[in-house]
Order: C-alpha cells, then structure tokens, then sequence
C-alpha cells in the first residue's frame, strides 16, 4: 500500500470530496487511515431506560414527544420525551432544529450519548441517532467507530471510505523497527470486535507517535550540538557588582537559572535554553541579567514580545533598571523615526533592543546579535522565530521563556532537545491571591466587594470570553458587560479593550489604566500575559468554566503584584456544580501543580494548544501515560543504538521531519 499515494484514489471520493478533505488536512491515504474515530457505540447492549447511570448511554427507545423553540442569541433547543417499556428520559439537541423532523412516532431508533445533571433533572444530551430495524439488518459488526465530522463529511461516509480500504490496511507495513503489529493496530481501531481490542489498537498507535516525536527531540538535540557560535564570556566582577546594588534580592531559582544562561553562553555551542516560571516568579529580571552580560561581553540583545503593550512594559521597567549601564531601545510598528533607530541598531549602539515583529522585518539589521530572547515563546510561529535568529552573523545563542508552567512528562517529549530552567519561587513580597468560586445567581457579594476595593483607589480587571453578542452562545461579552458595569458603578472610569482594537488603541488603554486614570477594564484574555498593573487588585473572570486551568491561572497572575491583598472570582456560567478544575484552583495557587492537573483533566491537545512549540499535531497519544511514553523512549535508545540510517527509514524520516523543522536551531 502506497501511504503516499492521493486521498482521491480512494473509492467513492470525488472532487468535491477532495476539497474538502484537503480543507481538514487529509491529503493521502495516510492521512485518512490515521485519521481515528472518535469514539465508539454499542447498539447490541442498549440499556433500558430505568437501568441507566450518569454518563454515556445507549437506549432504545421511541419518541413521544418533540418541541424545538428558539432561545435568546439564536441558540435553539430541541427537546424530546423517549420512551421504552421501562420507563422515560428527556433527551435535548443544541442548534440541531432538523431533529424535529427526523423522527417518525412509531419507530424505535437507538440514542446513544451523555446522560447529565442539568438544572436539577438529568439528560440525554446531544445524542446520536438511528433507526433500530434499519441498524439491525445491516450490520453485523458489534462496535460501531463515529468519526468526527469534516464539513459536509459525516461519520457514516467515513466509515464507508476506510470500509474500502480494509485489505489495504491489512497490508500496511511496520514503520518502527522492532514494533511489530502496525497493521493489526490499525485495523483493531477501524474495524474493532471489542471495546478493550480498540483501545489496545490505539495504544500501539500512540507509542508510534510518541516514537517520532521522542525521536525528533534526540536527533535535534544531536544537530544542534554541531553548531558553532561566538562564546559570550561573562565579566562577573561587572555582573555581580550590578546584582549587589539591586533594590530587591533574587530569589534562588533566579540565581541559579542565570548561572545556567551564562554557562552556557560561554561555550562555542549556541544556547537553546526554555526558561520557564509561574505568574511573577522573575523572568524578567533574568533575562536582563544575560542581556547585562552580553553587552559588557561586546554582544547585542534582541528580546522579541507577542505584543507591543508587553514589549512597552519591558522597554521601560529595564529602562529604569539599568538605567546609563546599557543603551535601550523599543522597536514596534507604532514606533517614530523607526528608520533612524534602526540606522543605530545596526551601527550597534543600541545595546539591548526590546521590539516585537518589527525586529524581524528585512529592513531591521544588527551589528552583532549575540543572543536573542523570545518571551512567551508560544505565541510566535516557528518562521518568526527563525527569522530572529537569522539577524545574526553567526547562530546566536537562544533563550525561549514562558509563564505556563510545563509538567514534566511534556519536558522529556516535546521539549527534549532544550535545556530547561525552571523558577519556582516568588519574589519576597508577592500577596498570595484570595480566589473564590461564584455562582451567577448570587454576584451582589462580590460586587460589593469589588467596590469596597474601588473605594480604597485599587482597580479591577473583568474578563470575558467574547467580544461582543455576534453568534449563538450566551457566554459573556466585553461590549455587553462594559455598558452593565458602568451602570452599576456611574462614579468610577470603565473602560473595555480586546484584541481586534488597533495597536494603538490598546496601548492607549493600557496605558491609562497602568496610570490608574481607569478604574475597571473589562477585557478579553488579551491581558493574560505580562501586564503589569500593581495597584489592580480584583480578577473577575466571567464563565470562569470555559477557560483551561493553565488561562485562569495566569489571568489571576494580573492581580497579586503589588503590597495590598488581592482577590480573584471565578463566575461559573451556569448554577451546576463547579467543575473540577474550578476546585483545583480555588484551593491552590502553584501553577506547576495546576499545570499537571490540567493535562490530566483535558488532554495533551489542549496543552500543545497553550504551549504551541511549533505546530504539535498529536492525535493519539496521551502524554499523561507515563507507561506508553517509557515503551517510546526505550525503542527510540534501542533504535539510536542500532547504527541506524534514517535513509533507510523513509516514512519514518517524513513523520519526524514535522519536529524537526520545529526545534531545530538553524
């Protein structure tokens, strides 16, 4: 079987097919074979309704009654009676109005979906649906695969193309030496007799992915040790007489991050460090420390920020750091007399240059970029961060820094060919964060509390999921909810930012507030990363629910940098039961710890999603299962011990090629 070979050479996918296949990333047959279901039904065990539990079911039963009405903001709500000899239960559909219309009154089908608790009564929500005579006569198969729709693509006509290509999967070969049962895995999940043969199917599968991801990180590392760049030799008398007249004490972690950086800026072999570090725990510091020692060594720095307010706020707290010691520069778009400014940048006297894409644009040369500084790392696409390290002459020495805390099973994968430094203590002086969980129908607390800390002259952030009331969710708006909080507070200054408004609209806003001349900002999670308001002293984070573990935390991170007592409230969006992840970071305020809730809680899809190093594109694997990443990391040592040739090894060489185009420096 020809992996490689067109998706349109698959039975019954014509051109329009095609299309939209292309449009959901599956060219090849490849593509389509690992393109997995999303779950699985079981119509022959069909519970009876008076039998079912919380969670997914099956049942069969017929419809008694169907209504569907229309809610606010164009969400509609289907609802319907099923009945068996048993008993009832009411299933809903969100925006799926042609259910109304699909059921004939007299037919059984099967439903199959989750059974939850909802406004006091249980649910069959969302479930799917089949005619019970129909399913029995044409299939002989006991499970069922449902694969996720792609377009106009449904799961049924998913299930007909791989049907198609059965005895070719049956043919595919093993792509890790050693790891025999590809095809088998392949089929068990396609085409699976049991429940536990789909699962043993899909964990053959993921340990492959894990190989080729492990695989990258070790041949990355390996390239990236061949390398040569210019050492940057500290002179530590200058360094640690700066240090020693700091107004403020490093922590541990800072020191030892720092010596980490020198040490290894002082070797022929670039630097490709990842600096990591909860909400305020001194990223900064550290970075402007390594910048101090390249430009005492003769070297300049580029920090590159994914935003001009974040870029703004470094230009002027190492403005008044370093104050005569280093000559500083901001370079943004809205930066003035952008091309005389870089007329000295390349004549190299700008020491440390603070600037965001406008760092990597053609026309932006250094004299001699020693080391480059990416902050919030995944933000930038793997292009612009190659572009920056193109600025210099020769590879200049990397440090990538993130505020989202990394578990450590992510560390040995993904971030297998870096260096990592971690700081996980807070400067003296950080206020722990008051975090509290409030149901929407009883706020009148919180607000009074909100505005007793108005009253002290604090300021508060409102966070909201959208921007405005477009489309079908009810979720909270930042335009609907400025005009709300400027009724309820008519003495104090509210203002509302997002990320569609124009850069210097935000900076504006941004500004004002730092200023204290806004009392309340009602904003999108634009501000999750590096503002710096100390005098902010209340988060609201409306339908708090919605948000990863990961987002809350670093949107608590806004409030909590200055001497007074700070508080968060998370507003659930509904009067259910707070969610797990709500709990967790009520009671704790270690980001490391939420980090690895987090991942166990949603998946590494989510995470990948967060940290984005490159482009991940995990499909299968669960990077919490210690057991498959160890099965992994042991047949990649096997496999490097093996003297192999990669040129021998063509689909493996296209599989990890993705990762490492990603990581690698040069």
């Amino acid at each position: 079987m020809d992996l490689a070979a067109p998706v349109e050479d698959v039975k019954g996918v014509g051109p329009k097919t095609t299309e939209i296949l292309h449009k959901a990333g599956i060219f090849t047959l490849r593509d389509l074979i690992y393109f997995l279901p999303r779950d699985y039904e079981n119509y022959q065990q069909a519970q009876s309704i008076a039998g079912i539990k919380p969670g997914k079911v099956t049942v069969r039963a017929r419809i008694e009654s169907i209504t569907t009405r229309r809610m606010k903001r164009r969400l509609t709500l289907t609802e319907a009676t099923l009945r068996d000899k048993s008993g009832a239960i009411k299933a809903i559909w969100f925006n799926q109005p042609y259910r109304a219309k699909q059921f004939s009154e007299h037919t059984e089908y099967y439903f199959s979906g989750e059974m939850k608790l909802s406004y006091g009564r249980y649910q069959l929500q969302n479930p799917s649906a089949i005619k019970a005579d129909d399913y029995d006569s044409t299939n002989t198969d006991k499970i069922q695969p449902i694969y996720p729709a792609r377009g106009a693509i449904k799961s049924l006509e998913f299930k007909k193309f791989i049907k198609t290509m059965r005895n070719q999967i049956a043919l595919v070969p093993d792509m890790i030496p050693n790891f025999r049962g590809r095809a088998d895995a392949l089929l068990n999940v396609h085409f699976p007799e049991t429940i536990d043969q789909a699962k043993a199917g899909r964990e053959y599968l993921a340990v492959e992915e894990l190989f080729s991801l492990i695989l990258a990180a070790r041949l990355n590392r390996e390239e990236n040790q061949k390398l040569r760049t210019l050492p940057i030799v500290a002179d530590m008398t200058v360094f640690k007489q700066f240090v020693e007249k700091l107004p403020f004490k490093l922590t541990n972690a800072q020191r030892l991050a720092t010596w980490e950086i020198i040490q290894d800026m002082n070797d022929e072999i670039p630097m490709n460090r990842l600096l990591q570090g909860d909400v305020g725990s001194g990223k900064t510091m550290v970075a402007a420390l390594s910048s101090l020692v390249a430009a005492k060594a003769g070297f300049q720095t580029a920090i590159m920020a994914p935003t001009e307010v974040l870029a703004s706020q470094h230009a002027e707290s190492l403005g008044k750091l370093f104050g005569d010691e280093l000559n500083i520069a901001l370079l943004t778009g809205s930066t003035k007399h952008k091309a005389e400014l870089k007329k000295h940048i390349k004549a190299g006297d700008v020491d440390l240059v603070i600037g965001t894409h406008a760092l990597i644009t053609d026309d932006t040369e250094f004299k001699n970029l020693g080391l480059a500084i990416i902050d919030e790392q995944h933000r930038f696409g793997v292009a612009q961060r190659q572009k920056l390290l193109a600025k210099a002459r020769t590879m200049p020495h990397l440090l990538s820094m993130t505020a989202t805390p990394i578990p450590r099973s992510l560390q040995l994968t993904i971030f297998g060919d870096l260096a990592v430094s971690v700081l996980d203590e807070l400067p003296a002086g950080r206020q722990p964060i008051t975090t509290k969980i409030i149901s929407p129908a009883s706020t009148k607390q919180m607000w009074d509390a909100v505005e007793q800390e108005l009253k002290m002259k604090h300021q508060a952030y409102y966070i909201c999921k959208k921007i405005d009331d477009k489309g079908e969710s009810e979720l909270k708006s930042v335009k609907a909810e400025v005009q709300k909080i400027s009724h309820r507070f008519p003495d104090y200054n509210v203002a509302f930012l997002h990320g569609k408004m124009k850069p210097a609209e935000k900076d504006e806003i941004m500004n004002l507030f730092s200023n204290g001349e806004i009392d309340i900002l009602v904003s999108t999670t634009v501000v999750e990363v590096g503002v710096n308001v100390p005098n902010a002293t209340v988060m609201v984070i409306a339908d708090a629910d919605q948000y990863g573990l990961s987002q809350l935390h670093q949107l608590r991170g806004r409030v909590g940098r200055g001497s007074a007592s700070s508080y968060c409230y998370l507003v659930n969006s509904t009067t259910d039961a707070p969610t797990r992840r709500l709990r967790e970071i009520e009671r704790s305020q270690d980001g490391f710890y939420l980090a690895e809730v987090d991942l166990k809680l949603r998946g590494p899809g989510e995470i990948y999603g967060a940290l984005q190093h490159g482009a991940m594109d995990l499909r299968i694997a669960t990077i919490t299962d210690t057991k498959l990443i160890h099965k992994a990391d042991l047949l990649v040592k096997d496999f490097l011990k093996s003297g192999y040739n990669m040129l021998e090894y063509k689909e493996l060489s296209a599989s990890i090629r993705k990762y490492q185009r990603l990581t690698t420096l040069n």
